[in-house]
C-alpha cells in the first residue's frame, strides 16, 4: 500500500510540475552600459559579473522544465537606443544558449526596456497564447519608451501574459540620495515595476548573486521545483 501511495503522490507532483511549466517564457535582459559600472553607486564590481554568475546557477535547473527565449537590450544598433536583439524564441534546453549569450555580453547603450518587453511579448504571441516575460533591469527606461502605457496595453489585449520584473541593484537619483539618505538611494525601485503590477506579475529586488539567483527561480521557475 505504501508503494502505491508513494507512486500516486509522485505522479501527482509530476503532473502538477508539468502544468506549471507549460507556458513559454522570455527573459528580457539588461545589457545597457550601466551594467558595467563599477567604483561608484556602491558597486564593488560590475553588475554584469554578478548577473553572469546568477544566470549560470539558476537557469540550467529551470530550463530542464520550461521553454525559454531571450531578448537583450543595450549594445549594438545604429544608436544607443536601437540595440534590441531577439536572440531566440522560446525553446527547450535553452540553458547553455542563455548562459553563453550573457557570458559574452559586453554592456553598452541605453535602456530601451519598453520596446524590448514588447518584442518579447510579440514573440510569445501574447494576444493568442498565455506566456511569461521576466524583465531584468538595473534602472529606468532611458529611450523615451513608456513602460506603464505598455503595461496597460499588454493587460488589455493579452490573452494571459504575465510580466515579472527583477530590479537588480537599482539605484536612486544621486541628488535625492544626498538629500534623503543612503537608504533611499540604494533601496530605489525601477519605474518599470508597473509592468508587473498591471499584468499580475511579481516585482523582485536583488542586490547579491544569491538574491538574483533566487529572483530568477521565483519569477521563472516552476512552483514545485524549488
Amino acid at each position: 500500500m505504501w508503494l502505491r501511495a508513494f507512486l500516486t503522490a509522485t505522479l501527482t507532483s509530476s503532473v502538477a510540475l508539468a502544468a506549471d511549466c507549460t507556458e513559454d517564457a522570455m527573459i528580457v535582459f539588461d545589457g545597457s552600459g550601466s551594467m558595467s559600472e563599477v567604483g561608484f553607486n556602491q558597486l564593488d564590481e560590475p553588475r554584469i559579473f554578478e548577473a553572469r554568475r546568477a544566470v549560470a546557477r539558476a537557469i540550467p535547473e529551470i530550463a530542464l522544465h520550461r521553454r525559454i527565449g531571450l531578448v537583450v537590450y543595450g549594445p549594438g544598433g545604429g544608436d544607443s537606443c536601437t540595440g534590441i536583439d531577439l536572440r531566440f524564441a522560446p525553446r527547450a534546453d535553452a540553458a547553455q544558449a542563455i548562459i553563453s549569450a550573457i557570458d559574452t555580453l559586453e554592456p553598452d547603450g541605453a535602456t530601451a526596456l519598453a520596446d524590448a518587453v514588447k518584442i518579447a511579448a510579440e514573440t510569445l504571441d501574447y494576444k493568442a497564447k498565455a506566456g511569461a516575460v521576466v524583465l531584468v533591469t538595473d534602472g529606468k527606461e532611458t529611450c523615451f519608451g513608456a513602460p506603464c502605457q505598455l503595461a496597460a496595453e499588454l493587460a488589455a489585449t493579452g490573452r494571459d501574459l504575465t510580466v515579472h520584473v527583477i530590479g537588480f541593484k537599482v539605484r536612486g537619483d544621486f541628488f535625492a540620495w544626498q538629500s534623503q539618505g543612503e537608504s533611499d538611494y540604494s533601496d530605489a525601485d525601477t519605474p518599470a515595476r508597473c509592468l508587473a503590477d498591471r499584468t499580475g506579475g511579481k516585482y523582485v529586488t536583488a542586490e547579491t548573486v544569491d538574491e538574483l539567483t533566487a529572483a530568477f527561480r521565483e519569477t521563472l521557475g516552476c512552483a514545485l521545483l524549488f
